[in-house]
């Protein structure tokens, strides 16, 4: 092969690496006119919540740790945000709440087993899976039901609702107190 065809072929290959890398860049990319009020609003506070962080980690009030799980949640936030305001073309967001499995027990008083887990799972009449996102670590994305979502669910009765023991004994019941108004 001539050495003119290989620089033309090394070119070209180097040309479309870079076509490739930006439009890997752009996918997580996103303009002010692409949302609505709602999301745009949340993407703020999430950039928002990144300064914080990135300040307290500048003056040494939090460890390297902390600033890095935290920066990747807010990372994972802000991917689900997007992906959910694309998807459905809505200018809504749920409550949203991105946590690694060894931090499950701050959302479930008893977590079932991350593997168990499937998208649009709903556990306790609380929480929808949204997925996992992958940022440095595995991201478990919920979002937190609203009010007349769990109404609606208890009242189909969709999950089991943990029901007091049934017992024979008969007790007697305790007196009803109400506490009293001081007026002065």
């Amino acid at each position: 092969m001539s050495t003119l065809k290989v620089k033309l072929l090394s070119a070209f290959a180097v040309v479309l690496f870079l076509s490739f890398a930006v439009q890997a860049d752009q996918v997580g990319r996103y303009s002010d006119d692409e949302f609505g009020p709602v999301v745009r609003a949340y993407l703020g506070y999430l950039k928002n919540e990144q300064e914080v962080v990135d300040d307290r980690v500048s003056r040494r009030e939090i460890s390297s740790t902390y600033y890095r799980r935290n920066s990747n949640r807010i990372r994972a936030l802000r991917q689900m945000a997007v992906r959910l305001a694309r998807e459905s073309h809505n200018d809504y967001l749920p409550e949203l709440e991105a946590v690694v499995v060894d931090e499950f027990r701050l959302l479930f008083e008893h977590p079932q087993p991350a593997s168990t887990l499937k998208v649009g799972d709903v556990i306790k009449n609380t929480f929808r899976f949204l997925g996992t996102v992958r940022s440095g670590e595995v991201f478990y994305v919920f979002a937190r039901l609203d009010p007349y979502e769990q109404a609606e669910l208890n009242e189909k009765g969709s999950v089991s609702i943990k029901k007091e023991p049934v017992t024979t004994e008969v007790s007697t019941p305790k007196p009803v107190t109400r506490s009293r108004k001081v007026v002065p």
